[in-house]
């Protein structure tokens, strides 16, 4: 079905052609009114169009209103200032769409749902455990994934992992050294992250220790057997430890593509940019070099050693993604420190004239108080220790609240719980904001947080058992009429969800959703205070009821979109 947005001004388009139809003119734009005075929806089509209609912007507002085309959607449009339409749905409309919500697909006219949409999200490097600073780009992608599928786009999810450079042969160096085999066994990532401290530690007072590295990392690069396998083995602990952290936070990926999958494509790369003097030689490295109004830096595409460098790598990757995709779009989600990065390499493919769109989402970073996280300092939070202290916060609540529960439903429960609470503080912020890491905040579980949210959904689901139990099923069939107007208030806001889904992809704004979720469940609470459900009449009672159920279905869907669970009983 068409979004409610999509039907109005549909009904309004038809008018104004029907007035209008001679002229050239600017489209129908409705918005949310800002006020429920205002009606539902608000419209400054006839201000937008004076000039061109040549008339007066309230007199073009009194045309439409009066020649409006037979519709069951619009109740009455009242004229406000100097030609604004103050738009008020029908009763039945509205109640009659509240029952297909959830139920019913959206129809997004206007959307090129042609091809694959490719994000690259979370990205780690190998051999080196995840942090809270990946924490970000992986919730913010996953979310992103989330919401183009939830639109109808065919979307590829994809880890771009760094599983490629010179760490390779430090590490390959300090595995042989210095390795600790009961460790290595017992978490083979740690054992890792210890080797390559050692090594740069070693190395200090053992500089020929950075000869014998590059010597090793050229031998991997040369396909040197034994070199390979360490190489290999070391990407298959690091995934095998990732993945734990990603199946526990719900998340999946459709390709792992790293760096080294692009490798053979950057010489090729190399001479199609030389080939077009697009990178040209200048101290014996190859560079590209941008008009000078463009305000770029230099970028770098060979060092005069002969190695490549992330730009090279992320243009081969899009050379790869072109000839073997049908791509829609390219999304890559990193931190704000990359910005430049990312204009240079997508600006060198558009020198090369490979038309795709592209999109840097960056989001602000992670730090404490006092500064930037830094292993060096020590003060690095391993991702699973969050993930830990979320479930183990929750589940001191949940014992304290429901003791009599078994330790598996507590257990389940604080899991659910805890990661909802840390993936909502991140995603309910505005994604450019940079965050300061506080325990406390990030695992809030009162005001505008995940735990609040689950517990709506769980209270409309206790609800709608009680209401079981008296023998009131939800009735599908059951006409949503309106005798409050916090009834017709959480009606209205509901059918805002997909308007709100397309905002969200268009500027890659998770918040826009968690606002919606956080707006729908005060809604719903006022509505719960003013309106009783189970001790009503048969008419008010199965109304009531399925509204509370499209909540309890809106609140699900919405929270998926996130990336959080919801619990039946909590």
């Amino acid at each position: 079905m068409l979004t409610i947005e999509k039907q109005i001004e549909k009904i309004l388009s038809e008018t104004v052609k029907a007035v209008y139809g001679d002229k050239e003119l600017k489209p129908v734009e409705i918005t949310v009114a800002t006020n429920e005075k205002f009606g539902d929806f608000q419209c400054n089509f006839a201000m937008m169009n004076s000039k061109i209609i040549g008339g007066n912007p309230r007199a073009i507002a009194e045309n439409i209103v009066n020649n409006i085309v037979a519709n069951d959607v619009i109740e009455k449009i009242e004229i406000a200032g100097p030609g604004f339409l103050n738009i008020f749905l029908k009763d039945a409309f509205l109640g009659e769409l509240v029952k297909k919500i959830t139920k019913e697909s959206y129809q997004y006219d206007g959307l090129n749902l042609d091809g694959d949409v490719i994000i690259d999200y979370s990205s780690p490097n190998i051999a080196k455990r995840m942090h809270i600073g990946h924490l970000r780009s992986t919730i913010i992608g996953d979310s992103i994934k989330r919401i183009y599928r939830f639109l109808g786009y065919n979307v590829v999810a994809d880890n771009h992992i760094g599983d490629w450079g010179t760490q390779f042969g430090k590490l390959i160096i300090g595995y042989r050294k210095w390795l600790n085999e009961d460790a290595y066994k017992a978490n083979a990532i740690e054992e890792l992250e210890r080797v390559y401290v050692e090594f740069t530690n070693q190395s200090a007072d053992h500089p020929e220790l950075e000869d014998q590295a590059r010597e090793e990392l050229k031998k991997l690069q040369s396909g040197d057997e034994e070199n390979y396998r360490l190489w290999q083995e070391f990407i298959k602990v690091s995934l095998e430890e990732y993945n734990k952290l990603y199946t526990r936070m719900g998340i999946d990926f459709d390709t792992y593509y790293g760096e080294s999958f692009y490798h053979d494509l950057m010489p090729g790369v190399l001479a199609e940019l030389e080939e077009k003097k697009i990178a040209i030689e200048d101290q014996g490295a190859k560079v590209v070099f941008f008009p000078e109004e463009e305000k770029l830096n230099p970028c770098i595409v060979q060092k005069k050693d002969g190695a490549f460098l992330y730009a090279t790598s992320d243009i081969a990757t899009v050379k790869y993604r072109l000839d073997n995709y049908n791509v829609n779009k390219l999304i890559y989600v990193t931190d704000e420190r990359q910005q430049d990065h990312f204009k240079q390499f997508f600006r060198i493919t558009d020198m090369l004239g490979w038309e795709v769109e592209k999109q840097h989402v960056w989001f602000g970073i992670m730090r404490f108080a006092d500064g930037v996280f830094s292993t060096r300092k020590g003060n690095v939070i391993r991702l699973v220790d969050l993930l830990d202290e979320g479930k183990n916060r929750a589940y001191e609540i949940v014992n304290e609240k429901n003791p009599d529960l078994s330790e598996e439903e507590k257990n389940t429960i604080a899991e659910i719980v805890g990661t909802g609470a840390i993936k909502y503080a991140d995603l309910s912020q505005n994604r450019q904001t940079a965050v300061i890491f506080e325990w406390d905040k990030i695992l809030s579980f009162e005001g505008n947080t995940a735990p609040y949210l689950q517990y709506s959904y769980a209270r409309i689901k206790s609800i709608l058992r009680k209401a079981t139990e008296q023998g009131k099923e939800v009735n599908e069939e059951a006409t949503v009429i309106f005798k409050d107007k916090a009834e017709r208030a959480l009606a209205h806001h509901l059918t805002q969800f997909p308007t709100v889904v397309l905002k969200a992809a268009e500027s890659c704004r998770p918040n826009l959703i968690a606002d919606y979720l956080f707006e729908l469940s005060k809604k719903f609470n006022s509505f719960y205070n003013a309106c009783p459900i189970l001790n009503q009449e048969d008419e008010i009672l199965y109304s009531r009821l399925l509204l509370a159920e499209r909540t309890a279905a809106m609140l699900k869907e919405g929270l998926g979109i996130l990336g959080i669970q919801t619990l039946e009983r909590m």
